[in-house]
């Protein structure tokens, strides 16, 4: 899945189970592409590899956080990209979470990251160790790296999931096969003005 991106010399990223090293296969496969040259160049970087695009969304998961499209290829397998400039937490959310890059991928390098239950995946030789991060939020940031500011934001909001379930997302938008993503998200921010709030931002 990665492979397109490389050879077209975009930086992108695996990230959740498969960089921490505890995937399972029942596992999603998520690349993330931080920085898209367009929309449109990423379909067709991946058309020309032969990566048949099953779904188009466009999702933006809070007002606050950034849009992003997400191109899912068949089951449990797909790319995401933000539609507009990341938030420094934004993107710190991804080392949050674990991730690695090509090079990482291809040397089964893994790293340490935190799954949906909060828990703390720590890659060993063997296999992994696990452990709360509740209580340890400090000490997390400093193995992940991030600001334990990423760290407490997201025990609150995977906590509010597990008390109240999965809200949903403040905006869900599938494309229509003959729609253009960067045209849709211009209409989706002419419409809605907590988009446009979020852009500015």
């Amino acid at each position: 899945m990665m492979v397109p991106l490389v050879d077209s010399h975009i930086t992108s990223w695996a990230y959740g189970s498969l960089a921490r090293g505890d995937i399972t296969p029942k596992s999603d496969i998520d690349i993330f592409i931080p920085n898209p040259p367009s929309p449109t160049m990423i379909q067709a970087i991946l058309e020309r590899a032969k990566i048949q695009i099953n779904q188009r969304l466009i999702i933006q998961a809070t007002p606050s956080y950034a849009a992003k499209a997400y191109l899912n290829i068949e089951d449990k397998k797909g790319y995401s990209f933000p539609l507009i400039e990341l938030k420094q937490n934004e993107i710190e959310f991804y080392k949050f979470a674990g991730s690695i890059d090509y090079k990482q991928v291809m040397t089964n390098t893994r790293v340490p990251g935190v799954n949906k239950e909060l828990m703390l995946i720590e890659p060993t030789p063997k296999g992994h160790e696990q452990s709360t991060i509740q209580g340890r939020e400090g000490i997390v940031a400093r193995k992940l790296g991030v600001d334990i500011r990423i760290v407490l934001e997201r025990v609150r909001t995977l906590e509010r999931r597990r008390n109240v379930g999965h809200t949903g997302v403040f905006i869900k938008r599938e494309l229509a096969p003959h729609e253009d993503i960067s045209t849709v998200f211009r209409e989706l921010t002419r419409n809605n003005p907590a988009i446009r709030r979020r852009l500015r931002k």
